[in-house]
């Protein structure tokens, strides 16, 4: 171990010199051979030369201050936890990363050209008898986390895939990446090409804040070189839903503070949970960007808020579906494909519609987690058809749940009136959303199924409701609109349309789950149209809505 840890040191002191050596000018041609003129003085004023990385293997922290002082080197601040490098860990070594607590150190360095670098530490202690030794040895030996770094200056979305496309064109291979939450920054790796000359074949694009939309496509393609790497987190799916629903149903979001850290022990007492397992919980999620781990505990992201239970916008119902029922009737997935039967009703003994209704807990979750999905409805109230809609005009929502949606189009329309069409059970809790609304003097709720929908409307809404059913039930349920709707009547129908050319899209993730929980399906453009046409219904227009969503514009046929 000591010599292992000598040789730490001594690769500590060759990073050190190196950085001091090197500039941004003269490193990116040695990374990169062949870039050179205009195209290197266009990533020269793009990104600049930030530090070189090692992974070092203490035998403990004073061991590690004791190496940097030797080097000439000073941490000036304590060490942050690094997500990517602990991920990266875990997965070569098949360990679970709350095994893995890797800090981050950066101790600045003295540069012959005067700029501002440092050596960036990644640390793990291991101390003499650790199990980690093994973990130690092969990471020494194949050195896969050592790499140049490059920052980003300016990070606007179109340099930063500019940046990744020249690396690529001169020979570096996406190689992962990750967003740290704890310093609200987002990695690039890549591996250089083999004829580079600088002694490093890792490189790093480092970019403040989150551009996680930009790194998945950047994953993807590391990905695609990576198949086993791949196929294990595609595996640990269920993982992250257990970990999301866990942490809604203990309650663990409503007891953090929003504002500041909280210590695991603290949190723990609060919750009447165990702390150690909370904490491996907590590591967890701070991967996914639920919370941030800090010096004194850990704090809510804003994607973390979200399963509060007061949040606004709140997705907690959903945490909890996805992770109890639905969650459940998954594992019958393989039933569905062989035999056509719907692997909720083989689970649960009938389908959910009826196990919903006869559970009022599970009755008020459903309706609480359609609610969760309403920023799809945020444009809807402005779609033309509304804004156009004269003083008086009657919106009828079939089968409307809760009656968000219809409070949403009465509060941006206070001339227009409404009607609410549901099962009884769920129309006392739209009366209660809409009484709160101060909408019930509007809005006239009706108990009833699809062959009770009311004539007389001049705008009917079917919200998320076609996918429910097969395509003889949805013409049947499409025949009874038509029925009501008078000749200047419009119907608009919230879906999410499968994409034509196979793209990737919420709605063909939500197609498997109709499939295999509902019995329904998600359809394509021109497959509505077909069934529109069948109800003597035509389809006028299409415009898009948030979460993959689509609001298609029908009107009766002639």
């Amino acid at each position: 171990m000591i010599t292992a840890w000598s040789d730490d040191t001594s690769r500590l002191r060759a990073a050190a010199d190196f950085v001091k050596e090197q500039d941004t000018a003269t490193l990116l041609p040695l990374l990169l051979p062949g870039l050179d003129g205009p195209e290197l003085r266009a990533l020269v004023e793009c990104c600049d030369f930030s530090h070189a990385a090692l992974l070092l293997f203490p035998p403990d922290t004073a061991g590690l201050h004791t190496a940097l002082a030797d080097c000439g080197l000073v941490a000036d601040t304590p060490p942050r936890p690094s997500v990517v490098v602990r991920e990266r860990l875990a997965v070569r070594h098949k360990r679970s990363a709350a095994e893995l607590d890797v800090g981050i150190l950066r101790p600045a360095v003295e540069c012959r050209d005067a700029a501002r670098r440092s050596v960036e530490v990644f640390a793990l202690a291991v101390p003499p008898g650790s199990d980690l030794a093994a973990v130690a040895a092969h990471e020494r030996e194949h050195q896969h986390e050592a790499h140049v770094a490059f920052e980003v200056a300016a990070p606007d979305p179109l340099v930063l895939r500019g940046l990744c496309a020249a690396f690529t064109r001169y020979g570096a291979r996406p190689d992962g990446g990750g967003y740290n939450p704890h310093e609200n920054g987002t990695v690039f790796y890549f591996t250089a090409p083999a004829e580079a000359k600088a002694g490093y074949r890792r490189v790093e694009l480092y970019v403040p804040g989150d551009h996680r939309d930009i790194l998945a496509g950047h994953l993807d393609a590391h990905r695609a070189g990576q198949p086993a790497e791949s196929l294990l987190r595609l595996l640990t799916g269920a993982w992250t839903t257990q970990a999301l629903a866990a942490f809604a149903r203990l309650g663990v979001a409503d007891a953090m503070a929003v504002e500041r850290d909280v210590e695991v022990a603290e949190l723990a007492r609060d919750i009447g949970v165990l702390a150690p397992n909370l904490a491996t919980l907590l590591r967890y999620l701070a991967m996914l960007g639920v919370v941030r781990e800090g010096r004194d505990g850990f704090r809510l992201t804003g994607t973390g808020r979200l399963l509060r239970a007061d949040a606004e916008g709140s997705m907690r119902p959903l945490a909890l579906l996805y992770g109890g029922p639905f969650y459940e009737s998954f594992a019958g997935l393989d039933h569905t494909v062989r035999t056509g039967e719907v692997a909720f009703e083989e689970r649960f003994g009938e389908n959910h519609f009826d196990h919903f209704a006869r559970d009022p807990e599970l009755a008020g979750l459903f309706d609480r987690s359609m609610a969760a999905g309403s920023r799809m409805f945020d444009p809807l109230p402005t779609h033309p058809v509304l804004t156009a809609a004269a003083d008086g005009a009657t919106v009828v929502d079939v089968a409307g749940g809760n009656g968000e949606l219809l409070s949403r189009i009465l509060s941006a329309h206070p001339r227009l009136h409404g009607i609410l069409l549901e099962r009884p059970h769920t129309v006392e809790a739209a009366r209660a959303l809409l009484d709160t609304a101060g909408h019930t003097a509007r809005c006239a709720l009706r108990a009833g199924d699809f062959a009770d929908v009311p004539a007389g409307g001049d705008v009917y809404v079917l919200s998320r409701v076609l996918h429910d059913w097969d395509d003889d039930r949805c013409r049947e349920i499409l025949r009874h609109c038509a029925r009501a709707m008078s000749a200047g009547a419009d119907l608009l129908v919230v879906e999410r349309v499968l994409p034509d050319d196979g793209s990737a899209s919420l709605a063909t993730a939500w197609d498997l789950h109709m499939m295999c929980n509902v019995g329904g399906r998600e359809r394509r453009a021109d497959h509505y149209a077909r069934l529109f046409a069948d109800a003597g219904l035509t389809l006028v227009g299409r415009s898009a809505l948030p979460l993959d969503g689509s609001v298609l514009h029908v009107r009766r046929a002639g």
